[in-house]
């Protein structure tokens, strides 16, 4: 297996590493445009609880439109291709907030593990969710769309 590649068990289809990886990418800027936004504006205006509610579902959305476009534009996606994509931006934000956390802003492990704590309406354990399973959706949808099946 190709280390340019992911290739499925089941299927000799391949999605580029490098797509992914751009795509991934795009997440982490619209993130940090989210997060820029979130902290600026939302919790200003409405709440903290609010702020952070309203931000991790603008966020959960924007990666799902990321993961349908890069479906839309790389052909041949399987759906076992798609879950290992999925799998793959989840451990890249993972391994972008841990070392971003510890690294470069020195929080302790239980300030990096509060966000997983659902206090004060942060949902970013939903965010991790809907990062991991969008490209497998998203190529369900594609995957029904190229072939013409719409249900009624």
């Amino acid at each position: 297996m190709s280390h340019q590649s992911f290739r499925s068990a089941s299927r000799e289809k391949t999605v580029p590493v490098v797509k992914s990886l751009i795509a991934w990418l795009v997440i982490l800027c619209l993130a940090v445009a989210n997060g820029a936004l979130r902290e600026a504006v939302l919790i200003p205006a409405l709440d903290r609880t609010s702020g952070l509610i309203l931000s991790g579902v603008l966020l959960s959305v924007l990666v799902a439109v990321v993961a349908y476009i890069f479906m839309r534009l790389v052909p041949r996606v399987t759906v076992s291709n798609a879950v290992q994509i999925g799998v793959l931006w989840l451990f890249l934000t993972l391994a972008f907030e841990f070392g971003l956390g510890r690294l470069i802003q020195h929080k302790s492990w239980a300030e990096l593990f509060e966000a997983y704590t659902f206090k004060e309406g942060n949902i970013w354990p939903i965010v991790l969710a809907v990062t991991l399973l969008a490209p497998a959706l998203a190529a369900k949808v594609v995957s029904r769309g190229r072939h013409g099946k719409h249900d009624a």
